[in-house]
């Protein structure tokens, strides 16, 4: 699928969809819970159908209703019931379910798309056999394909903190192992994402100790009780319409969000500040109203919230002055390399920029219209559909399906805002 966008003024409401990590971390956590848990709002996504669908081929009874979804756990003992699960194109999951099936002493083996094979796994299959399991890439490439077999007794590892994924991972496996387990995290980026897993474990009252978020003391046979939750807004997904309405000096209310929640891209809405846009906040989200004469460029380190690159480099693309994007290094090792990836699509649409090791420096400029490519990965279409409601003339970008991976209606959702897109085949 193509999308066609075109220069846009904005206006009205739009409601973002659930937060695909809460969603994702709630799924698992019901998983290994004993009893029966509900889900309310949560993301229905392709992204939480691949967890939902690995974690019932993990043993799992799940049902999905009209208010989300009840999960029948497996008390911590989870009955693999295929050799191979197909995690399709999500990353969290696949990260989070590796070490859910180490607790089994049945081998089970994960695979993907062609992005999932690009994912790097081999640390966190390191500290898997490091905690008594026996885990591998079956090409030997650190990659999927990979196998593993529990069971998890618990004990001593490393793993490396270029993505969040592999501690929360082991965070959340680690209280259902035999014996206490202590685990070193190195150069610990996107933070608040260990943080949002910290929290789900003190709802649950597991007993760890953390300190300076390099060094967690989890005590080992504990157990998951089922819950009933409901899941809050995605800020992630709010960063698209929020930029909209920045970028287009448009006034826009953004609604279904938690502003006490704590998930990392709401630092967003105080970069967007910093750059002169007025955003208030509301009982349910953000009114933004974008500054006339357009945003000022500043320097952005992500660090915490490398997702956001995409967004935030049209944002930079079209303020004044210089932006820089740095501390983004986990951005190349997400569903694309989109440092790299923005680069070269937003250079096609006439934007002064120049990639970094680390992130991108952004000049002001004035984009036009072209064709671009989002290299299947849903947060590079929803940048350059932002990118095409400034741009002169015509924008059209390849691989529009891709955004369903986490904001499933998002063409509808901006249109009814203002956005002037068209979906063709």
């Amino acid at each position: 699928m193509k999308l066609i966008a075109k220069p846009s003024h904005l206006s009205g409401e739009i409601r973002v969809p659930g937060s695909k990590s809460h969603t994702i971390r709630a799924i698992v956590l019901a998983t290994l819970a004993d009893g029966r848990s509900k889900i309310i709002e949560p993301l229905i996504s392709e992204d939480t159908t691949s967890c939902l669908d690995a974690c019932t081929k993990l043993g799992a009874e799940i049902e999905l209703k009209d208010y989300g979804m009840i999960i029948d756990g497996c008390g911590g003992e989870p009955d693999p019931q295929v050799e191979l699960i197909d995690i399709g194109n999500s990353g969290t999951s696949l990260r989070f379910l590796t070490s859910v099936a180490a607790l089994s002493d049945k081998a089970v083996k994960f695979d993907g798309d062609a992005s999932i094979r690009r994912r790097p796994m081999q640390s966190l299959l390191n500290a898997l056999n490091s905690l008594g399991a026996s885990a591998r890439s079956l090409k030997n490439n650190g990659c999927c394909p990979i196998e593993v077999k529990g069971p998890l007794i618990g004990g001593r590892a490393t793993v490396d903190g270029i993505t969040s994924q592999y501690i929360s991972s082991l965070l959340i496996t680690t209280p259902l192992a035999e014996r206490d387990s202590t685990l070193l995290v190195e150069n610990l980026r996107e933070i608040p994402y260990v943080e949002m897993t910290l929290y789900w474990l003190k709802r649950q009252g597991i007993l760890y100790e953390e300190e300076n978020m390099r060094l967690f003391r989890v005590k080992g046979s504990q157990s998951y009780r089922a819950f009933d939750t409901k899941i809050p807004g995605d800020f992630s997904s709010a960063t698209f319409p929020i930029i909209a309405a920045a970028i287009t000096s448009s006034d826009v209310r953004v609604r279904g969000l938690d502003m006490n929640d704590v998930q990392g891209d709401k630092g967003v809405i105080d970069l967007l500040r910093k750059m002169g846009a007025k955003i208030t906040d509301l009982e349910d989200g953000v009114r933004v109203e974008g500054r006339e004469g357009g945003l000022e460029g500043i320097e952005i380190d992500l660090s915490n919230m490398p997702d956001a690159l995409p967004a935030l480099s049209v944002a930079g693309a079209v303020s004044k002055g210089t932006t820089v994007i740095k501390n983004a290094y986990q951005a190349r090792i997400k569903e694309s390399d989109r440092i790299a990836v923005m680069a070269a699509e937003l250079s096609k649409m006439g934007a002064d920029v120049t990639e970094r090791e680390d992130g991108l420096i952004l000049r002001e400029s004035v984009l036009k219209g072209a064709r671009v490519y989002g290299h299947q990965d849903h947060r590079v279409v929803m940048a350059l559909t932002l990118a095409g409601l400034v741009a002169e003339g015509e924008t059209v970008i390849d691989g529009s399906e891709f955004v369903d991976i986490t904001f499933p209606g998002f063409v509808e959702s901006m249109k009814s805002i203002g956005c002037s897109l068209e979906e063709i085949e």
